[in-house]
């Protein structure tokens, strides 16, 4: 085993969708600086990013119930769907600007237009699916969002879900035709390939296993070249840790304060797959419900078309699960191995509270493939068992840590992303809206870590992002000129009447 030692200017680990976006964004800033990227599978975009092992939804809030919370005095809460969807618009524009340069190609495959429904039963839910689309129909950002509690209409939106239900509970649904599905793997994939041509050094096969600070204030990256068996040392002034479960570990061997007190908690999917070209024919759109009580975010229930390798598919799902693992390829020890003295009461202060969580993981376990089918009709009365199959998606590490709201042992549910003080070393963790707003997140990085560079690269981060600095709520015009260039720029014009065409069809046949 020999060893050998490399100098660089930053070090991504993790080849994702967000070292993919960053080192993009890097390349584009700064063409001339040196980037080296580590990744221990064989190729990108295979753990998180890879299309099985996620939802493939384009998250601008314009269909998940759980970005919108009703208030004590009745009214709802729109704030964080709001910040989603204009971020959702940042990675929109920075698509659009890859596809205009020709630095990607084929944008539709990785995103399609996808029409995005919120989807309830019970007089309660009824009310405050009104309330919400009410709520955010008159915000520029959800023009054209509809809502209808009538089950003809229904029927000839969702024909799948409306046949064979017989329950005379009331029923609403809210559709935006202005949603995406999205092919994170493919985007990744794209992203990689591009950088590959600007001369980044991307290692396959190349495990990470140590991070530690040098005298000079840059970071020693001990590293596993797992065909080889040579145990390598880089060093690099900017690291970023995007290795998705992964991401834990390596933070707490950096050692920064910043790191400490702050543990995880691994949660898995499953999600069953059609395998009925004639039922899956039958939907067109992503449909969300509410997550049952106790239930993470992650879980909420919704009945997707995907499109995946150019072939169109129908998940629902994800059932939750639990493993120790913090990746789908991880160890059972990981876990263990991530309970330290500093977070130690932060963990065990969050398994007293999230007592529910646990119960609802349990209870999702120990499901037969029947007892899922039976939720599965929840959604489709008619569904039969011998047309789907059971795939396992990705595993999510929520983020666990002492907040002033939540106290100690805080569960987070969403993206967190962790800087030293000096910028020199950032790292990204924690589960949806992720990937949809990876370009948003990376931006907030470089502004953090890179705050002597920022007035000399503002002018190229507007050309990638002209919205950049603004509110899009606030700017009706920017936000129509947005919307019709990126859906130009994306081929999301053209599918919409394409699409629309073989709804007629559809009902013709229904």
């Amino acid at each position: 085993m020999s060893s050998k030692k490399t100098e660089t200017d930053v070090i991504l680990i993790g080849a994702g969708i967000m070292s993919a976006t960053l080192g993009t964004l890097l390349k584009e800033l700064v063409p001339d600086w040196n980037i080296t990227v580590f990744e221990k599978l064989s190729e990108a975009g295979e753990e998180s990013s890879n299309e099985w092992n996620n939802a493939g939804t384009g998250h601008a809030a314009l269909c998940e119930l759980n970005y919108t919370v009703e208030k004590p005095d009745g009214s709802v809460d729109i704030s964080k769907a709001i910040k989603i969807n204009e971020q959702f618009q940042v990675s929109m524009q920075f698509w659009s600007y890859l596809v205009n340069n020709n630095l990607i190609r084929n944008p539709q495959d990785f995103i399609r237009p996808l029409p995005h429904m919120s989807l309830v039963q019970g007089e309660e839910n009824v009310t405050f699916l009104k309330k919400r689309f009410e709520a955010m129909s008159n915000n520029p950002l959800f023009k054209g969002m509809e809502f209808s509690d009538d089950p003809e209409k229904l029927l000839e939106w969702i024909p799948l879900i409306m046949q064979g239900r017989t329950s005379d509970e009331p029923i609403a649904a809210t559709r935006i035709d202005s949603g995406t599905d999205v092919n994170f793997g493919a985007l990744t994939r794209m992203l990689f390939n591009h950088l590959k041509t600007k001369n980044i050094e991307i290692n396959y096969n190349h495990r990470v296993d140590d991070i530690k600070r040098a005298d000079d204030g840059s970071w020693e990256v001990k590293v596993k070249n797992l065909e080889s068996g040579r145990v390598e040392r880089h060093t690099a002034k900017f690291v970023f840790i995007g290795g998705g479960g992964g991401s834990l570990p390596l933070l707490q061997k950096s050692g920064i304060p910043e790191g400490k007190h702050i543990g995880g908690f691994p949660v898995s999917g499953i999600f069953l797959v059609c395998k009925n070209p004639e039922v899956v024919e039958q939907h067109h759109a992503k449909v969300y419900g509410k997550a049952k009580v106790g239930a993470p975010p992650m879980s909420v229930p919704h009945l997707d078309t995907r499109y995946i390798d150019n072939k169109k598919t129908l998940l629902f799902g994800p059932f939750a699960g639990f493993s120790p693992k913090f990746l789908k390829t991880g160890s059972m020890l990981d876990l263990v191995h991530s309970v330290k003295p500093n977070n130690v009461l932060t963990m065990l202060a969050a398994g007293a509270k999230e007592m529910p969580l646990t119960k609802y993981l349990i209870q999702q376990v120990m499901l037969s493939k029947e007892q899922r089918i039976e939720e599965l009709r929840e959604f489709i009365p008619n569904a039969k068992s011998e047309d789907w199959d059971l795939v396992v998606a990705g595993q999510r590490v929520q983020v666990i840590k002492d907040t002033e709201t939540g106290g100690k042992g805080t569960l987070q549910f969403g993206t967190e992303v962790i800087t030293s003080a000096d910028g020199s070393i950032a790292a990204l963790l924690g589960a949806s809206p992720g990937a949809s707003t990876a370009v948003h997140v990376m931006l907030e990085i470089i502004k953090k870590c890179f705050p002597q560079h920022m007035k000399t690269w503002e002018p190229k981060i507007k050309e990638m992002i002209p919205s950049y600095g603004l509110k899009l709520m606030e700017n009706p015009e920017l936000l129509r000129e947005i919307h019709a260039s990126t859906a130009e720029a994306l081929g999301l014009e053209d599918k919409k009447q394409t699409d629309s065409e073989r709804k007629t069809h559809l009902l013709q046949e229904v």
